[in-house]
């Protein structure tokens, strides 16, 4: 069993590559049992700013999992600071311990630092595979080891932290999409994402933030390039979705009542 976040597919794409029985983190977050039971369990979730998506950390809080091997991975794009460290801290927060956590480099969906075109030029099929079945083959084989971090990761990481929370506020959230005469009121930003941070309203997708996990879905997800970034961005006409996963596949995983 592996519980999984996804915003544009990457961590879905990653799940399924490692186990069959995939179970999406916004699917279940409101659920009140959260009590689950297999001879493995696996969490896959993206870097975002350095830290786990906000729903992600809320549901390794509330969940209780009964296993003989619990592990976790995470996607990213560019950095992640030492994940094992963290991730293995975050967990012992609510009395859990990871048997192993290790990282995969993909595509970074983050349009303010990336063009996507290059991205996907960059981050090829057979390094992400490379990658993916080392783990495979260190999870068939129970392997217990937690991704080292150096002292000069986990201060950045620190640092990395600190600086978002600053910037990250409600304001800045609130103000971050915008969205733009384009729109026809096809509801895709509404059913992608995993927050249920968007509806339509006379027509027209409208917004409330508070919900919002950076992870870009609606933006990325739009078919008319609807929502635009209130901040430059690398290559405003360059979207991604990994390609081995379908938009139907990130709405079913991602549909929520909206906010």
């Amino acid at each position: 069993m592996i519980f999984y976040f996804t915003g544009t597919g990457n961590s879905l794409y990653a799940a399924k590559r490692l186990d069959e029985n995939c179970v999406s983190i916004p699917q279940v977050i409101h659920d009140r049992d959260k009590s689950y039971q297999d001879e493995t369990i696996g969490i896959v979730a993206p870097v975002y700013g350095h830290e786990l998506p906000e729903m992600v950390k809320s549901f390794l809080a509330e969940a209780h999992f009964d296993t003989q091997y619990l592990y976790v991975i995470a996607t990213y794009g560019s950095g992640h600071s030492g994940a094992g460290a963290w991730i293995a801290d975050l967990l012992a927060e609510s009395g859990k311990q990871a048997n192993y956590i290790n990282t995969v480099l993909m595509v970074d969906n983050y349009l303010p630092s990336f063009d996507m075109d290059v991205e996907t030029l960059v981050k090829t099929d057979a390094m992400i595979e490379q990658q993916l079945d080392a783990i495979k083959t260190d999870i068939a084989k129970r392997k217990n080891w937690i991704q080292p971090a150096g002292f000069a990761e986990r201060l950045m990481h620190r640092q990395a932290i600190a600086m978002k929370h600053r910037i990250v506020t409600p304001a800045f959230l609130h103000d971050l999409y915008t969205v733009t005469d384009r729109c026809v009121g096809c509801e895709v930003c509404a059913q992608a994402c995993p927050g249920g941070c968007f509806s339509v309203v006379d027509g027209r997708a409208v917004q409330n933030a508070e919900t919002c996990q950076l992870c870009m879905a609606c933006i990325h997800a739009c078919p008319q390039k609807a929502i635009r970034l209130n901040i430059p961005e690398r290559n405003p006409n360059a979207r991604f979705r990994n390609e081995h996963i379908r938009l139907s596949e990130i709405i079913e995983a991602n549909r929520q009542e909206p906010a």
